[in-house]
């Protein structure tokens, strides 16, 4: 009798934790988008393509870059990759690249750069990402 009462407590207390835990993992929240700069004219030259040599191009450059995306200049970050284009001139929210960096995907496997990099690059800062949105929308130039 007492193992059966140790087994419904048991099977009590694990069942809505489980449930608890299920529903946390699957339902996490992705990240914001922050505001684009205020910046004016910002350039690739000047402006975004220090970021995606400290953040990018150890991936996204060279013969064989990952998802056939080039960010090393500015033609190929307008051509686009395997998967279409990842900027959309004039609209930073709904180009691919901003919500890649910006971690809005729930699945962890589209955020840029990826969380085990092996060159251990971090996530770029909310100023970084506004100011890739700022450029973005004043026509990535």
């Amino acid at each position: 009798m007492k193992n059966q009462t140790w087994i419904k407590l048991t099977f009590a207390l694990a069942v809505p934790l489980g449930l608890a835990l299920t529903a946390t993992a699957d339902d996490a929240t992705p990240g914001t988008l922050p505001p684009a700069a205020a910046k004016q004219g910002v350039t690739y030259t000047g402006d975004i393509k220090p970021i995606f040599d400290n953040s990018c191009t150890k991936c996204h450059s060279g013969d064989k870059p990952k998802g056939r995306l080039k960010l090393d200049s500015l033609d190929g970050a307008l051509k686009g990759g395997k998967e279409g284009k990842a900027i959309i001139a004039g609209n930073s929210a709904k180009s691919s690249l901003v919500l890649r960096v910006a971690h809005l995907s729930k699945d962890d496997d589209d955020w840029m750069p990826p969380q085990h990099n092996r060159a251990h690059i971090g996530p770029l800062t909310p100023e970084q990402i506004g100011l890739i949105r700022a450029w973005i929308d004043q026509g990535a130039k």
